[in-house]
């Protein structure tokens, strides 16, 4: 799947994106009102992924209606993707998000860089399943919540989601980072500190999936680093049913999703495997 945040903010870019190979696309996530998010500088490559504080910039749930028409003539399953302050505003969001013609819904609870959202209301058990079960009663379209891994408390929050029926997790967000420039002997990023995405977290989200395996029931999306189709793997391996790719998008260009899609066929033709649902969670064997 295409990850929240990549070319999803509006239904070109995310028909552009269904051009190269992906099994489903996730939105930009969308919030009640217009964001600007937060002034540049706001994303910083880095030799192993990229660290950004975007600050959750979106058009507003009311305006993203004129970009899904577009987005669902590529003929994926849509993915909206949605924050918010409360379990109100969730509902809200979900229950447009539905109307438009979204598959599904995926709450992100776990952003690290935007104040009173995110992060601060995804590490609260008792919150999450509180803004799942709102969602759950209001739709009748699955819901997914995106988990952060700055939390000691991940496997709680992932029961939370699971005890509130939702219908699986997506891990993970990006990890709390920041840079400072030695030459200005400043912050790098407007915000200071920032979510750093890419090769460097991979093993980080790979050790949360593995844990979320353990503990729960509901289906798991992993995300964060996945690069070719040995990173895929290692997730799906862990416990992963499907994987989602963003910052390689960047880094490797558009055809990231056919080369990981080959790799794991050819893979599969050579060995003992059947499919990919048999290879979801055996490094637990």
């Amino acid at each position: 799947m295409l990850a929240s945040g990549i070319m999803g903010e509006t239904g070109p870019s995310l028909r552009k994106m269904a051009e190269h190979g992906p099994g489903a696309l996730v939105t930009k996530s969308i919030g009640k009102e217009p964001r600007e998010g937060y002034p540049n500088p706001t994303l910083v490559e880095l030799p192993t992924g990229y660290l950004n504080c975007m600050g959750l910039p979106n058009p507003g749930i009311m305006e993203f209606a004129d970009e899904m028409p577009s987005a669902l003539s590529a003929g994926l399953p849509i993915i909206g993707s949605i924050f918010g302050a409360n379990a109100e505003e969730f509902r809200d969001l979900a229950i447009a998000m539905e109307d438009y013609g979204a598959s599904a819904v995926e709450l992100n609870l776990s952003c690290p860089h935007a104040k009173g959202y995110g992060m601060e209301l995804g590490t609260d058990p008792s919150g999450v399943k509180g803004i799942v079960s709102s969602v759950k009663s209001s739709v009748d379209i699955p819901v997914m919540a995106k988990l952060t891994p700055n939390t000691e408390r991940l496997v709680l929050v992932g029961e939370a989601v699971q005890e509130a029926g939702g219908d699986g997790v997506v891990a993970v967000n990006t990890v709390k980072a920041m840079c400072i420039n030695v030459e200005m002997r400043r912050p790098v990023l407007s915000n200071v500190t920032g979510g750093l995405s890419g090769p460097a977290i991979r093993p980080i989200g790979v050790r949360c999936v593995y844990e979320l395996y353990a503990a729960l029931d509901i289906p798991i999306v992993g995300v964060g680093g996945v690069e070719n189709w040995k990173d895929a793997l290692e997730y799906m391996m862990a416990g992963a049913s499907a994987v989602q790719v963003g910052s390689s998008l960047g880094r490797k260009g558009l055809d990231v999703f056919r080369e990981i899609i080959a790799g794991i066929e050819l893979y599969l033709n050579n060995s003992e495997f059947n499919s990919i649902v048999e290879m979801v969670g055996v490094a637990h064997e």
